[in-house]
């Protein structure tokens, strides 16, 4: 079971060179190792910020840069980091997986005033964050939807879409409604995926293959992956078969379906077992969706420094 404990000496040394020093506003930070065990806890207990215990100091303070970071990006970059390191060693399988797992939201979790919060990422080309693929999950991302909650038969649920490499381990995330379709997010979910290198060059983008199940199986998904010449792994639909068959030689060749990478695509729901073993992720908790979207990175962020 993954580890939810402080940071340990050989975590903090990671992160430490990675934290800014200073905030312009306010002046030194308070102690981030401090800060960061505070929110460990809470991602492990689910208990509300003012029940922290007063070792990790003021549950304001532990809240306020939980949401600072959750909104600028620093939780990311952080993942990014540390990825980066590890492919840097070749330890990232890049036969990697894509799937999707519903999560149950708290009634606290709705109700988010509709005003935009200070501090909110910068989208690519100057567009609003509502006009990006990423709006679900961004401050001011598009009204109601904004929030990344939705409703389904089991009430208000989010959707955590994520694409995971060979060792179980989170390498994109992303947030929407309940209700929104799988193969809606996928070339979101991959277009995610950025691992700096260590060294000079671009950021790795491009996986080795790609597995995902049914609910991925439509020409769209498999064209966009001919076009980035991404091998891929997903069985065709039964209804999509019988289509191709009555139209005979005009319906074309059956896709290619590796059965032994496709036994492969069950370590994607591993990495869904691993992030649920945090109690703020099984559970949604936080009102915003780019909030619960960061505690969400937090959690990949421990996975990948612990595995």
């Amino acid at each position: 079971m993954l580890s939810r404990g402080d940071l340990t000496d050989d975590e903090w040394a990671v992160l430490e060179p990675l934290l800014p020093l200073s905030n312009n506003r306010c002046g030194r930070w308070r102690d981030h190792q401090q800060v960061i065990n505070g929110i460990i806890h809470r991602l492990g207990t689910s208990c509300q910020w003012r029940e922290l215990p007063e070792r990790f100091g003021p549950w304001q303070t532990v809240h306020k840069r939980h949401l600072l970071w959750s909104a600028d990006g620093t939780w990311e970059r952080l993942l990014q980091h540390v990825q980066a390191e590890a492919d840097g060693v070749g330890g990232i399988d890049w036969d990697i997986n894509i799937d999707s797992t519903s999560v149950r939201a708290h009634q606290h979790a709705a109700g988010a005033r509709k005003d935009p919060p200070p501090a909110q990422p910068l989208t690519p080309k100057g567009a609003t964050p509502g006009d990006s693929p990423e709006s679900a999950a961004v401050p001011g991302g598009g009204g109601p939807a904004g929030e990344a909650l939705g409703r389904s038969r089991g009430g208000l649920t989010t959707k955590l879409h994520l694409a995971a490499d060979g060792q179980c381990r989170p390498l994109s995330l992303l947030v929407t409604p309940g209700q929104r379709a799988d193969c809606t997010q996928f070339e979101p979910v991959l277009d995610k995926i950025r691992v700096p290198r260590t060294g000079p060059g671009r950021p790795r983008r491009r996986p080795d293959s790609v597995s995902a199940d049914r609910a991925y199986s439509n020409g769209v998904i498999r064209s966009y992956l001919r076009r980035r010449g991404i091998r891929h792994v997903i069985p065709e639909k039964s209804d999509s078969q019988a289509a191709r068959l009555r139209k005979g030689s005009r319906g074309g060749r059956p896709p290619v379906f590796d059965a032994g990478r496709y036994k492969q695509r069950n370590t994607v729901e591993r990495a869904v077992n691993k992030l649920k073993q945090f109690r703020a992720v099984a559970t949604r908790y936080d009102k915003r969706g780019y909030v619960y979207l960061g505690t969400v990175t937090a959690a990949a962020l421990l996975i990948w420094l612990r595995s």
